[in-house]
């Protein structure tokens, strides 16, 4: 059943970002130029995404224990660090040049598939340079 639901949750996350036009970096690009030809479809995007998600999280918090699993896999850190906001940075920087956010971009890979790819290879680069940060 959790593979049903997961599935289901997939498709629906897709079609929402194929509908709301997130996977067109031209649309995505027009809402991040504020001083240019800016395009602020995507501001309803955002406040229905931040609607959705509070009321889950509000639904969550009355919950003893999730729906489909045994345990609650929420984020605990609290701590705003450097390597916080340089990731955030470049996430961002990436996002707004190539126009692709993860989710997104994986779908270029059937629309776009020579853009999509150098977008993926990137990503899963960036993912494996993860793993050689240095330690404290």
């Amino acid at each position: 059943m959790i593979y049903f639901i997961t599935l289901l949750c997939g498709l629906l996350f897709g079609f929402g970002l194929a509908l709301s036009e997130m996977t067109n970096p031209a649309v995505v690009i027009g809402f991040l130029d504020i001083f240019g030809n800016w395009n602020p479809s995507l501001i309803i995007v955002m406040a229905a995404a931040v609607a959705v998600s509070m009321i889950g999280y509000l639904i969550s918090k009355k919950q003893i224990k999730p729906l489909l699993t045994d345990l609650w896999s929420l984020p605990t850190a609290k701590i705003i660090d450097s390597k916080l906001i340089l990731g955030s940075a470049l996430f961002g920087i990436g996002w707004g040049l190539s126009g692709y956010c993860p989710g997104p971009g994986l779908t270029a890979l059937i629309n776009n598939p020579a853009e999509g790819l150098y977008f993926v290879i990137a990503l899963i680069a960036g993912s494996a340079l993860y793993q050689f940060q240095p330690t404290k």
